[in-house]
């Protein structure tokens, strides 16, 4: 082997280190990059692409759906309902920011009156309402009502610690002038040093057999931690049948609360 080929293969031996060199500088932060919940891939602890694990949002997999126990309308006056969804949370430690709604109404033919839509939040665990008020449906009558969510929810992770520091008490429910212009009244506190802002009270009224006779609700901007307030809740007509059970239900969205 001669001293120039020897040099040859000393120079190509260079080349090939130095290119070698300067492509795993290139590739490797591609490849070797931090984990993250936004970088489309499963990684770290995520227990599906960008969801569980360390991430706010949860994987779809391991959520389990909303229930629509019922869907029902309610006459306020002649030509005017508010139309409520009853739903169940199962989720312990998930909750949904927005997702958008709708309701459909049909007259006792099924003949199709119209529709409402909207959005809302969905609370971690438990039973809430969904409360669309003042619905115009002229000489119709709506009979079936159904509801559903258009569009799938984005669930975001909660902590325990969050959801057992957040109540909301009620108490001193009373229900008076049944016969004649009912009114409910009732005491809301907010048993948490949290701000809860853009709070929805939904009160359901059921009769000896469990079903719905009629809704109402009432809202506040703000309530603030440890505040105390009364509510009151009033409609303009006799109820058809006797209320037996009074349910009065607090709502809010728990990624707008705050600390003091």
């Amino acid at each position: 082997m001669t001293w120039a080929f020897k040099r040859q293969i000393f120079d190509v031996g260079i080349l090939i280190v130095f290119f070698s060199i300067f492509g795993f500088l290139i590739i490797y932060p591609r490849v070797n990059t931090t984990p993250s919940c936004s970088d489309n891939k499963q990684n770290g602890n995520e227990t599906g692409v960008d969801c569980g694990g360390s991430c706010a949002r949860a994987c779809i997999a391991e959520v389990d759906p909303i229930s629509i126990l019922w869907s029902r309308a309610f006459k306020v006056v002649p030509g005017r309902y508010n139309a409520v969804a009853y739903l169940l949370n199962h989720n312990q430690n998930t909750a949904v920011n927005k997702i958008n709604y709708r309701f459909r109404f049909a007259d006792e033919n099924n003949i199709y009156i119209g529709k409402r839509e909207g959005n809302a939040f969905i609370p971690p665990s438990g039973n809430f309402a969904i409360f669309e008020p003042a619905i115009d449906v002229g000489n119709s009558i709506p009979v079936y009502i159904t509801f559903e969510f258009t569009q799938i929810p984005e669930w975001i992770q909660v902590s325990q610690e969050k959801v057992n520091q957040l109540k909301i008490l009620v108490s001193n429910i009373k229900l008076e002038n049944e016969k004649i212009s009912p009114r409910l009244s009732a005491t809301i506190k907010n048993n948490s040093f949290f701000i809860i802002p853009e709070v929805d009270i939904v009160a359901i009224l059921y009769d000896v057999s469990g079903n719905a006779l009629s809704v109402s609700r009432t809202y506040f901007d703000v309530l603030n931690g440890e505040e105390k307030r009364d509510i009151n809740f009033t409609w303009p007509e006799p109820f058809s049948e006797e209320v037996i059970t009074k349910e009065i239900i607090p709502m809010y969205n728990i990624f707008l609360v705050k600390l003091k």
